[in-house]
């Protein structure tokens, strides 16, 4: 099998609502509002981990139908979780911080437009024909362009509940710390903020099959 597929991007989107340690002490109210949203939080940044590492498994060594499927599935998977995070911050209420009701309407609004993005990305796989595997491969190509744009969309969509008073509050719940992935052959996790890339796959071309 050929052992030179690889992912058609390097790095992936940063997952949100996961974030380094902070030592410094916040109100209660924004505790008690952080707790809130990181406890719902926590099994949709898992899910996107597991996403992740689906995607990464199948590039080792797939199909170009399994690497379609795989794409297909934590695509649709990611935007379920982002739709689930952006449904835990406004069932939380409006932060207890300057701007809350904006900062919360933003994220919210970004979390969603987040999600539909993916979903495209998923009609985009879904589209490729896995049977001519150079047409596979430039099509997921398209589809690596696609993630770029979403990938800043992912990083912005809670940037500034990150910051400030409510950033250092949700940092320090559980529920909003580095997953691990639970596919065997993760990468081990380490104490920055965690990542969740859902980085198309890319397939082999002829040529390399043959070599």
């Amino acid at each position: 099998m050929n052992k030179k597929l690889a992912a058609a991007l390097s790095g992936g989107a940063v997952l949100v609502l996961a974030l380094s340690g902070c030592s410094d002490d916040s109100d209660e109210k924004v505790g008690a509002w952080a707790k809130k949203v990181c406890d719902q939080a926590q099994p949709q940044i898992q899910k996107r981990a597991d996403a992740q590492q689906t995607i990464i498994s199948t590039a080792a060594d797939g199909k170009p139908a399994d690497i379609q499927a795989a794409d297909s599935k934590a695509f649709k998977d990611i935007a379920d979780a982002d739709t689930s995070l952006a449904t835990a911050v406004e069932g939380a209420g409006v932060p207890p911080v300057d701007n809350g009701e904006k900062l919360q309407t933003d994220a919210v609004n970004e979390l969603n437009a987040t999600a539909k993005a993916y979903l495209d990305l998923k009609k985009q796989v879904d589209g490729l024909d896995p049977k001519d595997q150079q047409k596979f491969a430039d099509g997921l190509q398209g589809v690596a362009d696609g993630l770029k744009k979403i990938e800043k969309m992912d990083q912005d969509a809670l940037a500034k509940l990150q910051s400030g008073e409510l950033g250092k509050a949700m940092a320090k719940e559980p529920g909003c710390q580095k997953p691990k992935a639970s596919s065997p052959g993760s990468e081990p996790s380490g104490s920055g903020p965690a990542k969740a890339a859902a980085t198309p796959s890319k397939a082999p071309s002829k040529a390399e099959d043959d070599a």
